[in-house]
């Protein structure tokens, strides 16, 4: 079959094939990936449809360069928040390294006793194993234990017997109820003292003489040895007890907290006087500053999780990183609702419309869906005009009949024409454009 002529008829211009020579406007999108198939060589979009002025328009799919425009806000305050919350844990576990440790200058190290110690004769030994610790115990030391509370079963132990078998004094940082029934059975804690800085409300010599000291802050205790002393009370329990142990006239220490003997509390009070008292009673001081890594290679049962070997600062961080995500993702959510018509700030005209949706038809390779909305199209402007109900517009039993009817022509494929399968390539659902005019044109004037 030759082409159909191509010139519309007069009062029609405009009217692209396929829609009938009326006011009605056609429908959205099959216009669109029609005229977007082919251009005929005079310039005229074969199957251009004009579109109302100001009707609201189909979104096109997002573009990944779109969504970034969209998110890259949201991206960059994302990355900032994460690289202040590195930057802030990094900082925080930093001022942690050499915590009490003798060597450490840093504001938490415990460099400057240590110094104090050296100056009056006090020889300090750093040990970072229990067994170290309790093979260099002995009558004439003072063994340190910085954290007793991370010891393991073996570790305590080992400590266990040197405090029986040397003869010397232990002293232990801030033991709590983790060690305290294997290190110092007779004592027990007793909740938190909340004030730092005590007075000694005892008559131990070191206590009397160093006056006020920041001993709160942490653990009180209680015993039920009566020849214990018990200094620095907070709300009637001490934070500082000196119990006697052993056979050889040993002593241990239980001291609340471990501020006394940091760098940057060490001059406060009478921190100094305390803490050197406490640690230079012997010409040889063995500072045990204990390490997770012995506790896991002595006694695996207390091996941690990798959450447990993370910086406190790391989870504050990620707790903090986790609100700042939901706050955000509340702050950028969109509320959904139903499609509103936009009023367009100028008018476009139709020509334009049908081409900018033609060309997105195009790019998709949308021939199904173009086929089907320009044969539903002329199946409803084909029952306007030859008096099917539109109920029944799409249904071949009452469409076709009366559709051959009007027809001077036979078509030998009108089922096919109407209802058939969707055109493989961009000139078959050119052609099929063409031959649902020249039908609808035909009806038309007959």
């Amino acid at each position: 079959m030759s082409a159909p002529d191509r010139t519309p008829a007069p009062g029609t211009l405009g009217t692209p094939p396929g829609q009938a020579h009326g006011t009605t406007a056609p429908p959205a999108g099959a216009d669109a990936a029609a005229s977007g198939a082919s251009t005929p060589a005079d310039g005229a979009s074969a199957t251009s449809r004009p579109a109302a002025t100001g009707s609201a328009t189909s979104t096109p799919r997002t573009t990944p360069r779109a969504a970034w425009r969209r998110g890259r806000g949201f991206l960059i305050c994302l990355g900032i928040l994460l690289v202040a919350a590195v930057t802030l844990a990094a900082l925080a576990s930093g001022s942690r390294h050499g915590r009490l440790d003798p060597r450490s200058a840093d504001p938490d190290g415990s460099r400057a006793i240590s110094e104090l110690l050296q100056a009056r004769g006090v020889t300090t030994r750093v040990v970072t194993t229990a067994r170290e610790a309790a093979s260099a115990a002995g009558p004439g030391t003072t063994l340190l234990v910085t954290d007793p509370d991370r010891l393991g079963e073996t570790q305590r132990r080992a400590i266990r017997s040197a405090i029986d078998l040397s003869g010397g004094r232990t002293v232990l940082l801030a033991p709590g109820s983790l060690s305290l029934p294997d290190l110092a059975p007779a004592a027990r804690t007793k909740g938190t003292a909340f004030d730092q800085d005590l007075d000694p409300g005892c008559p131990l010599p070191a206590a009397a003489s160093a006056g006020r000291a920041t001993t709160g802050g942490d653990h009180r205790y209680t015993t039920d040895g009566a020849t214990a002393a018990a200094c620095y009370p907070s709300g009637g329990h001490p934070t500082l007890l000196v119990l006697p142990t052993g056979t050889k006239g040993g002593d241990t220490v239980l001291l609340g907290s471990e501020t006394i003997l940091l760098n940057k509390k060490l001059a406060s009070e009478g921190n100094a006087s305390l803490a050197l008292q406490l640690l230079g009673s012997r010409p040889d001081l063995v500072w045990y500053l204990p390490s997770l890594a012995e506790v896991q290679d002595e006694d695996p049962a207390q091996e941690q999780s990798f959450l447990d070997l993370l910086p406190r600062g790391w989870s504050w961080a990620l707790l903090q990183l986790f609100v700042a995500a939901v706050l955000a993702a509340l702050w950028r959510a969109r509320r959904l609702g139903p499609l509103v018509t936009e009023q367009l700030p100028v008018a476009i005209r139709a020509s334009e419309t049908t081409e900018g949706r033609a060309r997105l038809y195009r790019k998709a390779g949308a021939r199904d869906r173009a086929a089907t909305v320009l044969r539903a199209a002329t199946r409803e402007r084909l029952a306007a005009l030859v008096g099917v109900p539109p109920a029944q517009a799409h249904d071949p039993a009452a469409l076709l009949p009366a559709v051959s009817a009007r027809l001077t022509e036979s078509h030998q494929d009108l089922t096919g024409l109407l209802f058939g399968t969707t055109p493989t390539a961009d000139a078959a659902l050119v052609a099929l454009a063409d031959h649902l005019d020249a039908l609808e044109r035909e009806v038309r004037t007959s």
